[in-house]
């Protein structure tokens, strides 16, 4: 089947006279919509949200309120594009869970404060839409001896930088930028970025960052999604060959 969607944006569900068409997609009942919202939420996962008007943001899921059907994101108050989010009315919100995308509206959206933090809510959304991925098995990675990402901060090329890959696909990765290192903007193209997968194992890749995310709670740090662009015959073997042995790996620790 033809892919419908772009990995990093929504995708196009308008009416164009195909009632059936969304429907081996669609998630409709309740307890479905909420027990994915919660993996989503208990997992930490980054979700982004868009307007119709090209606003993003990156946020997460912080609370689900099923009483009040209200739905809770982490939200920095002073980010100048959380307002224009709400200004527009309505976004859609995209996210993963391992090799499947899921996607949703947002309405009734608005800023609550807190004595401590601020948060987006939005009302409980009613449909949700699942969507194989199109790249390969999304793995997480070991925090000790895992790979590593070697680049040069874009915004200060003097500034090398070693970031820990915390998950990886054959179509892209996540980095741990720490919150001590200056931020990077999204939609920056990275080159010349050594991936080191193990000691003997390493390749150079161009990524492009699709999205931010700050990491909550307690984990100091932002997540950098990116995307492999044009990656050589040679790396996408290594790439795969690592996935395989990982989830193998995994697959024997559960059986443990």
């Amino acid at each position: 089947m033809t892919a419908i969607y772009q990995d990093t944006q929504p995708a196009a569900l308008d009416d164009d006279g195909e009632s059936d068409r969304w429907a081996n997609f669609r998630v409709d009942n309740p307890t479905e919509v909420r027990a994915l919202l919660t993996q989503i939420m208990n997992a930490s996962i980054p979700v982004n949200l868009s307007s119709p008007e090209g606003v993003t943001f990156s946020s997460q899921i912080w609370a689900l309120d099923a009483a009040q059907r209200r739905v809770s994101f982490s939200a920095n108050k002073d980010d100048p594009k959380l307002q224009r989010l709400i200004d527009g009315d309505e976004a859609v919100a995209v996210c993963y869970l391992e090799s499947v995308k899921l996607q949703f509206d947002l309405n009734r959206m608005m800023l609550v404060h807190g004595v401590r933090a601020s948060a987006l809510q939005a009302a409980l959304p009613g449909t949700m839409y699942r969507f194989q991925r199109r790249s390969a098995y999304r793995v997480r990675t070991v925090e000790r001896d895992g790979p590593l990402a070697e680049l040069r901060h874009p915004a200060l090329p003097d500034m090398r930088l070693q970031l820990r890959v915390m998950d990886v696909s054959a179509g892209g990765c996540a980095l741990f930028l720490p919150d001590d290192v200056p931020s990077i903007e999204p939609g920056l193209t990275l080159h010349g970025v050594v991936i080191e997968l193990d000691t003997d194992t390493h390749f150079t890749a161009t990524l492009q960052l699709r999205h931010v995310a700050n990491i909550q709670p307690g984990a100091r740090g932002a997540r950098l999604g990116c995307e492999f662009l044009g990656l050589s015959p040679a790396s996408q073997r290594y790439l795969q060959m690592y996935i395989d042995q990982t989830q193998k790996r995994r697959r024997f620790l559960t059986l443990d």
